[in-house]
């Protein structure tokens, strides 16, 4: 089992993408901090990082849910340090928090442009930056982000510029990580859906029933993630993948089962 006693450090994962991994990567031996921010839950999203928790445990993994706003330093040094009292080491970051704005510049509120870049680029940068010296000591460390590969096409500029350049600046960190950590042997990848994920974020601000019926089940986004850091760091980094590249890696072309309907149509994702 490549993740028996490894210890995965998640941000966001109370529900969907970032749930599926912690709850991926129990079953196969690991322990997994839940770091997120909601311990009530919200109707419209659904899980709390105690529920969450829950459902790792169920699966077989041991489990830490701690409360974390990752805009906030002082809090992701206070779960870090819990997280290595509680296992004793972090040996794999996932980026998995995130915040959504698909509106135009003029639209664009300078409040919710400070929150998307708070979180999807300061904080991710903060979470690898304090994580970074129990990565070192890790046992085979990744950092694995949840960001698209960098398209320039300015159709994906045009529309929502302001979160555009959040998502890439995640990217680029993760391929920066990369070439800077090579020496101390961690590997920094990202991985981004080719298609649309039936995620609380796709049903509520996108496409609600109807895009979520032509989407993919958050399985495939876990199991690809699996692939990714079960991968020795020293042969795989520097890279941002979509599930679909990592799945056909592995010989597994066969996706239908990933569809929310098989055999229906399905939309692509953002940014690919």
């Amino acid at each position: 089992m490549p993740f028996k006693n490894r210890t995965v450090l998640i941000t966001g994962a109370t529900r969907g993408i970032g749930k599926a991994i912690a709850i991926k990567l129990a079953k196969e031996g690991a322990n997994i901090i839940i770091a997120a921010k909601s311990v009530t839950e919200d109707p419209r999203l659904g899980g709390t990082i105690y529920s969450a928790a829950a459902e790792v445990e169920a699966a077989g993994g041991k489990c830490l849910a701690v409360q974390v706003d990752i805009r906030f330093e002082d809090q992701i040094e206070a779960a870090i340090a819990k997280a290595v009292e509680t296992f004793g080491g972090i040996d794999v970051v996932i980026n998995n928090a995130s915040a959504i704005q698909l509106t135009g510049t003029e639209q664009t509120e300078s409040k919710k442009f400070d929150l998307i870049h708070s979180i999807n680029v300061r904080g991710t940068f903060l979470v690898v930056k304090h994580a970074l010296p129990y990565l070192k000591k890790g046992n085979n460390p990744h950092i694995l982000t949840l960001s698209p590969p960098i398209n320039m096409d300015p159709r994906w500029l045009g529309p929502h510029v302001a979160y555009t350049i959040s998502k890439f600046n995640m990217s680029m960190l993760a391929i920066g990580w990369a070439q800077e950590f090579k020496s101390a042997g961690i590997a920094s990848n990202a991985i981004w859906p080719k298609t649309t994920i039936d995620t609380a974020a796709v049903r509520n601000l996108l496409g609600g029933q109807a895009l979520a019926n032509m989407s993919r089940t958050t399985d495939i986004m876990a199991d690809a993630a699996y692939y990714i850091l079960k991968q020795k760091a020293s042969e795989c980094s520097g890279n941002t993948f979509t599930d679909e590249e990592v799945l056909a890696k592995e010989g597994i072309t066969h996706l239908d089962h990933y569809a929310v309907v098989p055999g229906g149509k399905l939309f692509n994702d953002l940014f690919v």
